[in-house]
């Protein structure tokens, strides 16, 4: 009976890569402090959703390239991605204008 060893071989840290994720959590650490200030400073409106809504996307744009390595992938992979989201937005963005043009005929 002979006994097979199996070695680990220990890599060493990329420095690099590890920067790299902390220059993403800075940018969503940065961007979230942003959202707090607007939310207790900005009255609610129509320009604040937007701010909200734009400032989300822009989170989920490097939580999902970053996080998820969707950024390290084909092109194609991405708009496959990217294209149903973009008009999912746009129908919510849709859906809340012909509501509030609803709710001002109703009221």
């Amino acid at each position: 009976m002979s006994e097979e060893v199996s070695h680990v071989e220990a890599q060493p840290v990329d420095k690099s890569k590890i920067r790299h994720i902390w220059k993403i959590a800075f940018y969503l650490g940065a961007i979230t402090s942003v959202e707090f200030i607007i939310a207790f400073t900005i009255n609610a409106g129509p320009a604040k959703t937007f701010v909200f809504i734009a400032l989300t996307i822009w989170k989920a744009f490097f939580i999902v390239s970053e996080f998820m390595h969707l950024g390290h992938e084909k092109k194609s992979l991405v708009w496959s991605i990217l294209l149903p989201t973009l008009f999912i937005i746009f129908l919510i963005f849709i859906l809340m204008y012909q509501g509030a043009a609803i709710y001002e005929i109703l009221h």
